[in-house]
């Protein structure tokens, strides 16, 4: 099994779905815009080759430097999990014949008009929605769809460029912040909880589902340096608060014709228990949410999606045994970390039921969480029951405090 990896030294997760590859007796071959010397540890070990490609901006050109270095290997896969290369990877798998997303795929999973269009036909509750190309389209489209609304880049990813809007001034204001996006979506704000559902597939079967609970919304936590953020891996998927989400997200799969590797959708839902879809990429959730699925479940995802796409199948037990919340950290303070307040005593009280650990080093600048979704690190505290799971991440985020000065 001969597999093109995309961008084997980031994001961050990368080079871990590179190991989970080699693991599974795949040989490797990376592409990347970064020397080979740069490449973490992870992915130099398990890459059986690995090409330094002139620009990933130069779509043609990539395909002919990836050509002429293959020089007639037969490619069995094409993989990418970085939503800005999706194009050239369904622009390789066309050219060299392999199975996985076509170009004509990927645009629905990354144009959300197209995407929520295929989703809205299947009968799928999506938001009223709009494409705006210019001022004029967009105040049209909110004529149509009211208020509160969102702007967003029609193919953007996480909350950048995401505004909230409530009135008309508000709009106008996050036109003006979107001036420098071509193509902007326009749609109804919808009230309520922000959830995921995540998927691993092969020949179109779920072989992995996963429902996660943002609390509080990504959009809040953009707005606000001072929150901690909580990632929420529930163990029962079926019970009445996740249950709508899992079934919308059946039907979205089914609606896109999704046949293999990761999905990440995340979804709102109502007061009324009402699941609305929000958006769906063909990639895995990033903010080191798998790491909170393994956790979650005591396995290796990243293994099990190799598994997944090379031979159709998981081998590992992929029941789940615990919520899992996954908390991040912000600096209180600018300059160096002094101190991690609290630490200590939380240790001493819920040590048992901490999965994992990682703060910014004593020492150590703070990071800029604007720039760093993890901000200065994150604890996963784990527990078969939920309400005691979150009672001890409640701890974690009123009790610690990452201090820096």
């Amino acid at each position: 099994m001969l597999v093109v990896y995309l961008s084997p030294g980031f994001p961050a997760e990368m080079p871990l779905f590179v190991r989970g590859l080699a693991a599974v007796g795949a040989t490797v071959l990376g592409v990347g815009d970064q020397p080979a010397a740069a490449l973490p540890a992870d992915a130099r070990e398990a890459l059986h080759d690995y090409l330094q490609v002139s620009s990933f901006g130069d779509e043609a050109g990539a395909v002919e430097q990836i050509r002429r270095w293959l020089r007639g290997r037969t490619v069995d896969r094409v993989e990418c999990m970085w939503e800005r290369l999706m194009y050239l990877a369904a622009t390789l798998r066309e050219s060299f014949g392999v199975p996985g997303m076509s170009r004509a795929q990927t645009e629905i999973f990354r144009d959300k008009e197209s995407m929520k269009q295929a989703v809205e036909r299947a009968g799928l509750r999506v938001p009223r929605h709009a494409r705006a190309h210019s001022m004029h389209d967009a105040w049209q489209a909110i004529e149509r769809i009211g208020f509160p609304a969102i702007v967003k880049p029609i193919d953007g990813a996480g909350s950048q460029d995401t505004y909230r809007c409530n009135d008309r001034d508000e709009f106008q204001r996050a036109l003006e912040r979107t001036r420098h996006v071509d193509v902007i979506s326009v749609e109804e704000f919808i009230e309520g909880e922000e959830l995921t559902y995540d998927t691993v597939c092969a020949g179109g079967r779920i072989l992995f589902e996963n429902v996660a609970w943002y609390r509080p919304k990504p959009m809040i936590l953009a707005q606000n340096p001072w929150i901690s953020m909580e990632n929420i891996v529930l163990r029962d998927m079926y019970a009445d608060f996740p249950r709508p989400g899992v079934e919308l997200g059946h039907g979205v799969l089914k609606a896109l014709g999704f046949e293999s590797g990761f999905t990440h959708m995340e979804w709102f839902r109502t007061a009324s228990g009402e699941a609305v879809f929000g958006e769906i990429g063909g990639r895995p959730p990033g903010a080191r949410l798998v790491h909170a699925m393994n956790y979650s479940c005591d396995i290796d995802l990243f293994t099990g999606w190799a598994e997944a796409v090379c031979y159709g199948r998981i081998s590992q037990d992929v029941s789940k045994k615990y919520n899992a919340s996954m908390i991040f950290k912000r600096a209180q303070g600018d300059g160096i970390v002094r101190e991690h307040r609290g630490l200590h005593e939380l240790m001493q009280r819920f040590g048992q039921h901490v999965a994992t650990i990682e703060l910014t080093p004593i020492g150590q600048p703070r990071r800029d969480w604007r720039k760093v979704v993890v901000g200065d690190g994150w604890i996963v505290v784990r527990h078969p029951d939920l309400g005691a799971c979150l009672e001890i991440a409640q701890h974690f985020v009123q009790d610690l405090t990452v201090v820096a000065g």
